[in-house]
């Protein structure tokens, strides 16, 4: 038995603080953010993120019966939007579609929002709601702050820069592919910053841990946020809200925090209100969350270690991998000799992936291709993506590791290539490394 005073503090620990009326502006501040943000992340990926079975796509909830045809009736009723509007994942969460959806989202929101403060005007607070929907944003961004750290930790996201990469001019990157190319370069760092981004996600999981969790994502998600606006990386919209999510966690602490770090004041206890009111339910919903965070770790990284070996660095190579400068090109018979004015004129010629091959041509422009290589009968077909139709044929053969020739057909016309490999550790991005000693700058 413990003292009487002991029994009496752990007994105002587990009721929970005392509960005060909500002001008129924070209770409705609660409606708004309640039917803002759960509608935000029940249309998003955030939702489906909370589910990540790697052999199964989810489709996207907001281009789902009913919200597509509000959004599409929006485009064209409202915003006057003439062409079509594209849903279908592109990879980009800035579309039309995207902008008009937050428009929506944002209207039904705000009437929401009036007709619930004038129906529910008499209610002194929404303590049980706000409990279970804090519960929901904690999971919610811990989903995502795991999904995306994960494809970072397991350099994913960025790849080292591909063959193709290597040999385009750089004044020719846009502004995404410089920072993909640039992080993708040092995989120590995109690991590093996914690190960073899970360990938020971890720590939100945690109701004890989650106030540090919400500052961590918000540190995490302020630098992504910023260099998806000055890089121009078509996810800007999701970052900018998981900021929100992020300050919204953390709206109840602001006090608190200003209090340690500006004002020098002593620092009162959280006002986190537990899930239910027995000790017993309490630890039962504690091991819940947690269970349910090592699904998420789980899932992730297994999903991010099948992808490694399916298309990133653990990937297998094309049968003629390598960058191979064209040392001689015939076409009809003709030989094509390599002058810069001269489109026709084959470069390179590069394998990276088996099932994918470019030429470059002589100012540096890329032609991409599919394809297929028949090692045993030393045959490459090409495709274009474009054009179901087209389709050229060459055989191929390798008088030594380090030549290649190439003979067809492509466009009607015979071609004939002979190429020498370039060693792609010439490239000093490819080996210049890490050093720990440098007598000057090394800023090439």
């Amino acid at each position: 038995m413990g003292a009487p005073g002991t029994q009496l503090q752990m007994a105002s620990v587990q009721a929970g603080p005392e509960v005060r009326q909500w002001r008129p502006a924070t209770r409705f501040a609660f409606r708004f953010c309640f039917v803002y943000f759960g509608m935000y992340c029940l249309l998003t990926q955030i939702s489906t993120a909370l589910v990540p079975l790697p052999s199964f796509d989810l489709p996207d909830p907001s281009t789902l019966w009913p919200m597509r045809s509000v959004v599409l009736w929006t485009a064209s009723h409202i915003f006057h939007i003439t062409r079509p509007v594209i849903y279908a994942d592109t990879g980009s969460g800035d579309r039309t579609y995207d902008w008009v959806l937050l428009f929506c989202e944002l209207v039904i929101a705000i009437l929401a929002t009036i007709a619930w403060s004038i129906v529910d005007r008499r209610r002194k607070n929404y303590l049980a709601l706000y409990k279970w929907f804090r519960l929901v944003i904690r999971i919610s961004l811990a989903g995502q702050m795991l999904a995306y750290g994960f494809v970072k930790a397991v350099p994913l996201q960025m790849p080292f820069p591909s063959l193709v990469r290597l040999v385009e001019p750089y004044g020719n990157l846009s502004p995404m592919g410089v920072l993909w190319a640039s992080i993708g370069a040092s995989p120590a760092y995109e690991i590093f910053a996914g690190c960073a981004e899970m360990l938020g996600g971890l720590l939100l999981i945690v109701p004890r841990t989650a106030t540090l969790g919400a500052l961590v994502c918000l540190a995490d998600m302020t630098q992504v946020f910023m260099l998806n606006m000055t890089y121009d990386v078509p996810v800007k919209l999701l970052s900018f809200h998981l900021i929100l999510l992020s300050l919204f966690l953390l709206a109840p602490d602001l006090q608190r925090l200003a209090n340690m770090l500006f004002l020098n004041r002593p620092v009162a206890p959280s006002n986190e209100y537990p899930l239910f009111k027995t000790p017993r339910a309490v630890r039962i919903a504690l091991a819940a969350q947690v269970i349910f965070g090592i699904w998420l770790v789980g899932m992730n990284a297994f999903g991010s270690w099948k992808n490694w070996y399916d298309y990133g660095g653990g990937s297998p190579r094309s049968a003629l991998y390598g960058i191979w400068n064209v040392e001689q090109l015939t076409i009809d018979g003709q030989v094509r000799s390599p002058l810069l004015t001269d489109y026709g004129r084959w470069r390179r010629v590069i394998f990276d992936i088996p099932t994918r091959m470019a030429f470059q041509r002589m100012d540096d422009s890329t032609a991409r291709y599919g394809a297929s290589i028949n090692t045993t009968d030393q045959t490459l077909k090409l495709t274009k993506d474009d054009d179901k139709n087209w389709h050229a044929t060459f055989t191929f053969q390798r008088p030594a590791p380090n030549r290649l020739v190439l003979d067809g057909e492509m466009d009607g016309h015979t071609v004939q290539m002979q190429a020498q490999l370039f060693d792609r550790k010439n490239f000093l991005l490819v080996s210049r490394g890490f050093h720990w000693i440098q007598e000057y700058p090394f800023n090439r």
